[in-house]
């Protein structure tokens, strides 16, 4: 499904620079600002990485959660693109002057949104990613870990070259958490596979993106994995040059769009819902600061298989995976350290899935 479809269906529940953290004056205009107006008082502004919008990825759905929040419960949504990381303090202080809440996308912003929220604090804040101190940000990070981990299975259970990449964008917690549960995942069911691993060290280089993926399948791989925002557009464009044989794996939401049939499956995540559940607190004046740690279990993370490419076999045995991740007897790795003494455990039972037609597919 498409960015919309995501939004629509049930809301499934990313340059580390040097920057000024000394907040400037409000005059220090953000160069790009959107907005969906709403009759209602309270304003929510979502503030970018430099991928900014039409990244296809996690900006994007960040946006789809804003704009149905703003549907649906009547806030006015606001959208101030960061064309580079010295804009990000500008632009959520002007989020900040404008509006209720501030919405700041990705770990890249953690700095700056607990500098401007110390100036205002009696302002909301929502930090994706990423975790801040600041008493009035609620900061909501995601265990990608486990979601990685089932494409990770699908992967090596899929793969005929037992040979996988992963492409990512810049080496940051969220990122890192997705590469190594993906390779626990292949670790698990196929130790002897190979899983290259390439940093871009851009989320917005979609030429860099399609060069590195070009690279891992000239090496063998026929499955790559990019967890890099926009520069993963260029994994999509490498696919479609390989052609039949080859598959790429999204990271947060269905990019399928991007190369019609090429996608394997999705390593989900709720970014949109929770932006959305944020902004009905804030007007159900429910709103807390404080951290919350969303997975599998809550109901934020998932692997999704749109298109159906997945074969019923490996997707029953992906979903014993997942509920051994749910019941707490398997634990993906967070970190490489973590990564390095991971123990594959023990192979669940299948659990047989349903088709669309509702006749089981395994």
């Amino acid at each position: 499904m498409d960015l919309d479809q995501v939004a629509k269906a049930r809301l499934n529940r990313r340059r580390l620079v040097g920057m000024s953290l000394a907040i400037p004056a409000f005059a220090a205009l953000p160069i790009s600002l959107r907005g969906v107006s709403a009759q209602g008082s309270i304003t929510v502004t979502m503030v970018t990485d430099t991928a900014g919008l039409g990244d296809q990825n996690f900006n994007d759905l960040a946006d789809k959660g804003g704009k149905q929040a703003a549907a649906d419960l009547g806030v006015t949504w606001k959208v101030i693109e960061s064309q580079d990381a010295s804009q990000y303090v500008p632009n959520l202080t002007a989020g900040a002057e404008q509006g209720d809440l501030s919405v700041g996308v990705g770990f890249l912003l953690t700095e700056a949104i607990t500098a401007v929220a110390g100036q205002y604090p009696d302002k909301k804040f929502l930090l994706i990613d990423s975790v801040s101190d600041a008493t009035n940000v609620r900061s909501v990070t995601f265990k990608e870990q486990e979601g990685a981990f089932l494409a990770g299975v699908v992967a090596a259970l899929t793969t005929k070259s037992n040979k996988l990449g992963i492409v990512g964008g810049q080496k940051i917690p969220p990122v890192i958490r997705y590469q190594v549960g993906f390779q626990a995942g292949v670790k698990s069911v196929s130790p002897d596979a190979q899983v290259i691993v390439s940093y871009a060290n851009s989320f917005d280089d979609i030429q860099l993106g399609k060069e590195l993926t070009l690279a891992q399948f000239n090496q063998g791989a026929d499955i790559v994995f990019p967890v890099a925002g926009r520069t993963g557009i260029g994994s999509y464009e490498a696919v479609k040059e390989k052609g039949k044989g080859y598959w790429v794996i999204a990271a947060d939401v269905d990019q399928d769009h991007l190369a019609p049939g090429f996608q394997l499956a999705v390593a989900q995540k709720g970014v949109d819902t929770a932006v959305y559940d944020t902004i009905k607190e804030v007007v159900d004046n429910k709103f807390q600061g404080g951290n919350a740690n969303l997975g599998i279990k809550e109901g934020f993370v998932s692997l999704q298989t749109p298109g159906n490419r997945v074969a019923p076999d490996v997707l029953a045995q992906a979903k014993g995976y997942e509920k051994g991740i749910v019941d707490g007897s398997i634990v993906p790795p967070t970190t490489e350290e973590e990564l390095a003494s991971f123990t594959a455990p023990p192979q669940p039972s299948p659990i047989p899935v349903a088709s669309p037609e509702g006749t089981p597919t395994s």
